[in-house]
């Protein structure tokens, strides 16, 4: 581990817990029955918290949909072929994707981050950030996906990017990601931090078949097996190394960074939330500032939201990526938000309280 990641990992401090009760009496003030818009409510006190007792905002806010390819490609886990991720990239710089459409409605900033896809550079554009590490990791399924040295490089990216959002004034990002056969490196995370079986949670990503799905299940557990060494060590940064993907380690390093300066996260459905686990194990106070925001249609998401006791703020059926799902929960954190701020209170309006 770098002396620098170090050093943000130590400055991510949890939020101020004695602040709870000032939040919620505030909340109870509102000039609506007690408690009476549910889980709104819970959004707000956590935005509270992260703020430190000041107004609790989310805007300006950005979401970082960060790419990357995966050498387990190579193992027939995805129907798309892996030059798919590079042309989505594209697509997403020129706002043509389902994450742009929603970024757009939502009214709210998007940047697209090569962090390991595979080829040369893109041409130049002012949505696309460029700083690919390496071009795609190896194969999992036979050995480590990359260095410790390459991961903390993507994690460092993504701290990188996270200041880039503080330095701006954002008060909130969202995770958003693309890669072909990404779903696979980041059920062998759930099943390396989590304890879980890939027989249980391995989905079919793209929409593969039974005999897919049977490949892929084998895939994992080869991984697991190559990678064996690095899963029983608990060490956080050899399991992500070994068997993550750049794009996975960036996030995590976003996530991080976040928390680091304070910013709330939106964290998008599967890959995302490896990411989110990932940071999560490396450094458990970002838990305070993250928000999972929607409950991923991919069969396996259930069991790993018991194991982590999470509920996601939406349940849509959503499985795209790209950061689709934390679009439309940063609008609700901002609605949350905006309650907390903007509605009346019994004390202050004259209204009779029950």
């Amino acid at each position: 581990m770098s002396e620098r990641l170090r050093q943000v990992l130590t400055a991510v401090q949890p939020v101020d817990t004695s602040l709870i009760p000032q939040g919620q009496a505030h909340l109870d003030d509102l000039t609506k029955p007690r408690g009476s818009l549910g889980r709104l409510e819970e959004v707000a006190l956590r935005l509270y918290l992260i703020s430190g007792g000041s107004k609790p905002s989310v805007d300006p806010a950005r979401i970082f949909t960060i790419a990357g390819d995966h050498g387990v490609a190579a193992e027939g886990v995805s129907l798309f072929p892996q030059e798919v991720s590079r042309q989505m990239v594209l697509n997403f710089a020129n706002g043509g994707a389902g994450i742009n459409v929603l970024a757009r409605t939502a009214g709210i900033g998007l940047s697209v981050v090569d962090a390991g896809t595979v080829g040369g550079t893109y041409p130049e554009h002012p949505a696309l950030i460029q700083r690919k590490v390496r071009p795609g990791t190896d194969n999992l399924a036979v050995g480590p996906a990359m260095s410790a040295e390459d991961c903390t490089r993507a994690l460092e990216l993504g701290i990188d990017l996270a200041n880039m959002a503080a330095d701006e004034g954002c008060r909130a990002v969202g995770t958003g990601d693309m890669g072909i056969a990404n779903t696979t490196p980041s059920t062998a995370l759930f099943c390396a931090y989590l304890g879980l079986d890939p027989e249980k949670i391995t989905g079919p990503g793209t929409g593969l078949a039974a005999d897919g799905l049977r490949r892929k299940i084998e895939v994992i557990r080869r991984g697991l097996v190559a990678n064996q060494t690095a899963v029983t060590s608990g060490d956080p940064l050899r399991i992500l190394a070994a068997l993550g993907g750049l794009e996975i380690a960036a996030l995590s390093g976003l996530i991080i960074g976040a928390a680091g300066r304070r910013m709330a996260v939106a964290v998008d459905g599967f890959i995302s939330t490896a990411a989110y686990v990932s940071a999560w194990k490396l450094c458990p106070a970002v838990a305070d500032y993250c928000f999972l925001s929607h409950a991923s249609a991919e069969p396996g998401y259930a069991s790993i939201m018991q194991v982590l006791k999470a509920d996601p703020l939406l349940h849509l059926g959503l499985r795209l990526g790209e950061g689709t799902g934390a679009a439309m929960a940063l609008f609700v954190m901002r609605s949350a938000a905006a309650i907390f701020n903007e509605m009346a209170t019994f004390s202050g309006a004259g209204v009779c309280k029950a």
